[in-house]
Order: structure tokens, then C-alpha cells, then sequence
């Protein structure tokens, strides 16, 4: 990079950065799986990190190189009223520092747990499932229409190690798209603890912040929205805890940064393997498509982005589809719409609250709702980003109909705010770009 940041550049940067570190510090490490695994033998790289911890989830190891990152912040501060400007090297180095203090301590201490006990503690069932669906796959096998019961899976819920009797639908499901189990089998080719799927995740979280770099636009604002989107409190959280949003999440946010570089076969090719990942990026399809035509793309070069979407989605689908077109369905669709336990203070939650609902588990007319109040608000947006003329309005949109979608939804899990949020920066940044891009294009007056 031969940009460089002026003084009011770098004072945006340190006053994220230290935002994001005065926010993530006092919860970094919270409200973890209680999990009772009886004895902690530590062993491998791993090994004395787990012994610093007390062999047990410490949150002052995984706070105190927060706190580090704070002392960073603050130095780095301090000798910028001297700095007239940064070199943009510096700059990145400074944020991913910061980022890597938040994110990977907590990582490594979850991975050394796990290690030090049995793969069904100091994890998230989530991402246990997802590596079980790899393994199954380097196997040649196929994860949807499985039972996983006597997988290990079933262990996870006791938080004991102990199987018991009880009512769990994700050991009759394996709800994750292709994108995520291909992911998965590919990462677990690794030794171990480097084949525990967070270590993916973390990367991809990581990558956030670089493909935020990409987008065109000045130099202090992508650092700053990058350093939010990568480290943001659902971010951090997801990393260690084990919410693979973050691949998918990348694929967005690359998507769009390509966009704004006229690479729209490969921010094509981004956004469906963004599907592939997780059924979520769908809701940026038509926003993406929108931004698009605001740009006046050639019907010729539309029609190539769409050919390259879909050849690339066929191709992460097609191995699952033949195998059993019916169990992809019924396991990724019809088990989130109509069969996992109403969560979370959504539309449904309100429903159960107020008597509507007398079950968790009970019917929710999802897709009539849904049909009757988030397609035609999602409408209403498309036809504004269109009319608008503006590329940031599109990122704009996807965050308000990812958010309407997610509370008229079955689930409403607190992880899912990523999503909007994620459209909510990159509307901020695309703005700033444009703005930026006006005021360079427009004549000044002597």
C-alpha cells in the first residue's frame, strides 16, 4: 500500500480500535458451555496454556491480552501527536494486532481444552456436527439424511460426557449448507488440534478485515469498518464459542468489495460460494444484483455474473443433490423453518410469550409471514436501491431485510445480528466511498 493515513485518519483508527477493545473486555470469555469433563489431561502444543488456565475456562487468560491491546491502543496514541501521518503498513499492522489479541487467546484455550479432554467438550454442537459431517464426507458418505446418534454428538448434551435420554432434532439433522461440510472436510485433512473448524472460522474472521481493504474507498474508513467487522463482540464471540458465520460473512463482504473494483464475475462467484457457506448470504442476492444495474453493467457482463453464480453454486451442490436431493431439503431447509425449537425474542418467541404458541416445538407459520411481511418490505428496498442510484443503499437494504427476515423467523438466535450488522458497515463505508469519489471528481472553485 503507498497510501498513507493524515492525523484525523489515524485518530478514526485508534478511537475504533479502542472502542472495540473497551467493548470486548469486559464480556470476552462469557457465558461459555458448562462443561463438566471430569479430568483435564493437557497434552501437545496446547498443553501449557491449559496449564496456565488452571486446566478449566480461566476468562483471565483470554481478558488480560484484551487489556494488552488497550496498553497498545493507548501508546500507539500517545506518539501520534507527534505523527503527522502513518504509512498505511503501519496502520494495518496496528489493527490486526489488536484483532489478533482479541480473537485468538480464547481459540487457543477452547482447542487445548478440547484436546485435554474428549472431542464433545470445550465446543459448540454446531461446529462438532460440522466436523463430523467432513469426516464423513472424506469417507465418502453423505451428512444429510444421517442419524447422529452414537457420533459423539449426542454426548455434547449432557455437558457430562454422559448419554441421556431426550429429545434433540439435531442428531436427526445435519443443517449446514454444502459450502460448509466441503469446508470442513478439506480443513480437517489437518493434524490435530490445527483440524478443530474454529481455527477455520478464526481465519475467515481475520479475513473479514482484509477483504474490507478491498473495497474502494479511503484508507482510515476501511480500517475502521474492517477492524468492526472482524472484531465486533458477535465476532469475537463466534470465533471461540464456535458460530461459523464468518466464512460466509467473508464471501459478503468480498462480494461487494469486488463490486466496487468491476470484478463482477468473481464477486459472482463470491456471493454463491457465500450460499454455499450459509443459506443467510441469499438475502444479498437481489441487493447485490441491484447494485449491479446501479453501476450500468452491460446486459452482456450481467448475464456472464449470473452464469458464473450459478455454476459455481451447481457445482458445491450437485455431489449432495445426487446423492439425495430429498435429504439436502428436508435437512437444511424444511429442519430450520419447521422443526428446531422456537429462539430467541423474535416474531415466534413473542408468539410463545403472549400464549399464541404453546409449544417451542409446535407449528409456526413461518413461510406465511414471511410472504406476507418480509418479501414485500424486501421489494419496497430493492425498488429504493434502485431509484437511489447508490451502491450503498444496496448494503443498506440487505441489512434491513436480513434483520425483518431474521424476526419473522423460526429462530432468532443473538449470533444472527452479525448479518445485519454486517450490512450496516458496509452501507457506512460504500457511503464514505462515494462521497469520497464525488469530491475527488468534482471541480474545485478558485
Amino acid at each position: 500500500m503507498r497510501e498513507r493515513l493524515d492525523r484525523n485518519g489515524a485518530w478514526l483508527v485508534l478511537a475504533t480500535l479502542g472502542v472495540l477493545v473497551a467493548v470486548n473486555e469486559p464480556q470476552l470469555g462469557s457465558d461459555p458451555w458448562r462443561f463438566r469433563p471430569g479430568a483435564v489431561d493437557p497434552t501437545g502444543a496446547l498443553a501449557p496454556l491449559v496449564r496456565a488456565a488452571g486446566r478449566g475456562w480461566d476468562v483471565d487468560v483470554v481478558r488480560t491480552p484484551a487489556v494488552l491491546a488497550g496498553l497498545l491502543v493507548a501508546a500507539v496514541a500517545a506518539a501520534t501527536w507527534r505523527v503527522r501521518s502513518w504509512r498505511a503498513g503501519a496502520g494495518v499492522a496496528l489493527a490486526l494486532s489488536v484483532l489478533a489479541l482479541l480473537l485468538v487467546p480464547p481459540v487457543l484455550l477452547q482447542v487445548g481444552l478440547r484436546q485435554a479432554t474428549a472431542p464433545w467438550f470445550y465446543t459448540n454442537d454446531s461446529t462438532y456436527q460440522i466436523e463430523l459431517g467432513g469426516d464423513l464426507v472424506l469417507h465418502g458418505h453423505n451428512p444429510y439424511g444421517r442419524d447422529y446418534r452414537g457420533s459423539g454428538l449426542e454426548r455434547f448434551y449432557s455437558l457430562d460426557g454422559s448419554v441421556r435420554p431426550g429429545r434433540q432434532v439435531a442428531l436427526d439433522h445435519f443443517a449446514y449448507f454444502p459450502g460448509t461440510v466441503e469446508t470442513a472436510a478439506a480443513w480437517r485433512l489437518l493434524p490435530s488440534p490445527l483440524d478443530d473448524y474454529r481455527f477455520f472460522v478464526l481465519l475467515a474472521t481475520v479475513g473479514v478485515f482484509l477483504a474490507t481493504l478491498a473495497i474502494r474507498a479511503p484508507l482510515a474508513w476501511r480500517l475502521a469498518a474492517g477492524a468492526v467487522l472482524a472484531a465486533n463482540p458477535l465476532a469475537v464471540r463466534a470465533a471461540w464459542f464456535g458460530t461459523a458465520d464468518a466464512p460466509s460473512l467473508l464471501c459478503v463482504v468480498l462480494a461487494f468489495a469486488l463490486v466496487t473494483r468491476s470484478r463482477y464475475g468473481l464477486a459472482a462467484a463470491s456471493l454463491a460460494t457465500a450460499v454455499l457457506l450459509k443459506q443467510f448470504a441469499l438475502v444479498a442476492l437481489p441487493f447485490l444484483a441491484v447494485a449491479l444495474v446501479v453501476r450500468h453493467v452491460p446486459g452482456r457482463m450481467l448475464a456472464r455474473a449470473g452464469a458464473v453464480f450459478a455454476g459455481v453454486l451447481a457445482a458445491g451442490s450437485l455431489p449432495f443433490l445426487v446423492a439425495g436431493p430429498g435429504a439436502l431439503w428436508r435437512d437444511t431447509i424444511a429442519y430450520g423453518t419447521g422443526t428446531y425449537r422456537i429462539i430467541g425474542y423474535g416474531l415466534s418467541g413473542l408468539l410463545v410469550r403472549s400464549g399464541v404458541i404453546d409449544d417451542r416445538f409446535g407449528a409456526y407459520p413461518f413461510v406465511p409471514v414471511a410472504l406476507l411481511v418480509w418479501l414485500p418490505v424486501t421489494v419496497w428496498l430493492l425498488v429504493a436501491a434502485r431509484r437511489s442510484g447508490r451502491l450503498w443503499t444496496g448494503a443498506a437494504g440487505f441489512a434491513v431485510s436480513m434483520f425483518v427476515l431474521l424476526f419473522v423467523s423460526r429462530v432468532f438466535q443473538n449470533s444472527y445480528l452479525v448479518w445485519p450488522l454486517t450490512g450496516i458497515v458496509l452501507a457506512c463505508l460504500l457511503a464514505a466511498s462515494e462521497r469520497f469519489s464525488e469530491a475527488r471528481s468534482s471541480p474545485t472553485v478558485s
